[in-house]
């Protein structure tokens, strides 16, 4: 059994007990609610709810007993798929199940794990957890990734995914048929005001562009083409969902089950094809593409039959 007894920083006044205890004490979400419901959590001595809202300043004590973290083989580097590999950089073709990363609460496979397992070296820039990473795509979406090996190319990346000087093109299906057939949706993005691991358009979100143009359009379905203007979490499928034509097999946001089963999907029906830059070793631009998965072709294939 562990404990930690402290006060409640003020950044956490009038957050909800099972999410400030999260950020407090570095739990996932879920975890700091089981330890609520276990009853060993004190606010200024008197037991504490999930839903309870914390104070600034009343004393905090949380007793738990330590979860045993899962062993996680690491994912075998030829199922990641290495697209290219040189003295700076590695492009690689990430599968959907596999996170970026490590992070609080992920207990899968990750990009760097399967990396470092095979031999490669990153850069040691940035954070531990995500050396050499200079952006991410979500666990259920595959497609593209570039890892920087350099100290170089590191800074170079990030500077240029920051100055939005990085081409990413993605590929979505989504349910129905966009009206115009090719578009922009431009509607700022931030946490959902009720779901804190959904992300939604509000009015006090960050700035958000997304260009969509549809390249085949099915009975029930459309193959979209989508360009990113910014790049918030979530942000084509907050978009899509927003404009009520969200990426096939995606429950999280809005997805309709019946057309997932017909398609076999068990995730979002999202690639990022290609993925272009300025190589940071040659200052080339460099374009790198990727096939469909092949749970994503053979949705494409349900629906070029049906």
């Amino acid at each position: 059994m562990e404990s930690r007894s402290l006060p409640v920083p003020d950044g956490l006044d009038g957050v909800r007990a099972d999410a400030g205890i999260a950020k407090l004490l570095g739990f996932s979400r879920s975890f700091a609610a089981d330890v609520i419901e276990g009853g060993t959590v004190e606010l200024d001595g008197r037991p504490v709810q999930k839903s309870d809202r914390l104070q600034a300043g009343a004393w905090l004590s949380v007793e738990w007993t330590p979860r045993r973290e899962p062993v996680v083989e690491p994912l075998p580097v030829e199922n990641l798929g290495i697209v290219h590999d040189d003295a700076d950089i590695i492009v690689v073709d990430k599968p959907a199940g596999v996170a970026a990363h490590p992070s609080v609460g992920w207990h899968g496979p990750t990009v760097l794990g399967a990396l470092a397992a095979a031999g490669f070296t990153v850069a040691t820039a940035g954070p531990p957890e995500r050396a050499g990473i200079v952006h991410r795509l979500d666990v259920g979406t595959s497609g593209l990734m570039v890892v920087a090996k350099s100290e170089r190319a590191y800074s170079a990346l990030k500077r240029a995914f920051h100055d939005r000087e990085v081409e990413k093109i993605y590929h979505a299906v989504v349910q129905g048929h966009p009206d115009p057939l090719t578009g922009t949706i431009d509607a700022p993005i931030g946490r959902h005001p009720k779901h804190d691991w959904k992300f939604a358009v509000i009015d006090d979100g960050k700035p958000s562009v997304t260009h969509y143009e549809t390249l085949e359009a099915f009975p029930y379905a459309s193959l979209l083409e989508i360009h990113l203007e910014t790049g918030r979490t979530h942000q084509i499928r907050v978009h899509m969902a927003a404009v009520r034509h969200p990426c096939a097999g995606d429950p999280l946001y809005g997805a309709d089950p019946v057309l997932s089963r017909r398609l076999d999907l068990t995730r979002q029906w999202l690639q990022a094809v290609q993925l272009s830059f300025s190589h940071p070793g040659t200052g080339e631009w460099a374009t790198f593409n990727a096939p469909y998965a092949p749970d994503l072709q053979n949705a494409l294939d349900v629906l070029s039959r049906d």
